[in-house]
């Protein structure tokens, strides 16, 4: 496993991969976020944005996620695999990587995506009868990842997201992604 001082050297294409449900976030949000980190000229790869035209998404996806120094995702998961597979690999570069990884907890109680219960669980239940094999795997990740110290939106400011927005430069220097 890599060490944090080696992630932190390394040379990143991206500082911030954002991995999200699409329709859960995409045009409210998430481009919210996405225009507040790029106006502070955080390098920020957005998939509607930054994938390159006529490029495998699979493959571009996960490439964009292993050239990022901090991986943010949110909401709901798991009601795609598409999500869920990309949350193994932001797993899997967090700890073979040392990337940072900062869930954002966008409508959803991080103890729900914890215990695949509520309407979290209920989507991972769908997702789990339709793809067994990756199952296991998946709700790990689903664990490992909540169990991390992540942003809970609803929770900054009785859940006004335009203050979360406004002080996400603190958010960054307290990441250490701004000198």
């Amino acid at each position: 496993m890599a060490s944090s001082s080696s992630a932190s050297s390394r040379s990143w294409k991206y500082d911030v991969f954002l991995s999200f449900r699409g329709e859960d976030t995409r045009k409210t949000f998430v481009d919210h976020l996405y225009k507040a980190l790029e106006d502070r000229l955080v390098r920020t790869y957005k998939d509607d944005i930054t994938l390159p035209r006529g490029e495998s998404v699979g493959q571009a996806l996960l490439e964009a996620i292993e050239e990022s120094h901090i991986a943010v995702f949110s909401k709901n998961y798991a009601d795609s695999s598409w999500c869920l597979d990309e949350l193994l690999h932001i797993m899997k570069c967090r700890a073979e990587n040392g990337q940072i990884v900062i869930p954002v907890f966008y409508d959803v109680d991080p103890s729900d995506v914890r215990k695949q219960k509520g309407e979290s669980g209920k989507a991972f239940a769908k997702q789990e009868a339709e793809n067994v094999t990756k199952a296991e795997s998946w709700r790990k990740a689903l664990v490992d990842a909540s169990n991390i110290s992540g942003w809970e939106p609803k929770n900054v400011d009785n859940g006004k997201f335009s203050f979360c927005y406004k002080n996400i430069n603190i958010w960054l220097e307290h990441l250490k992604i701004l000198s």
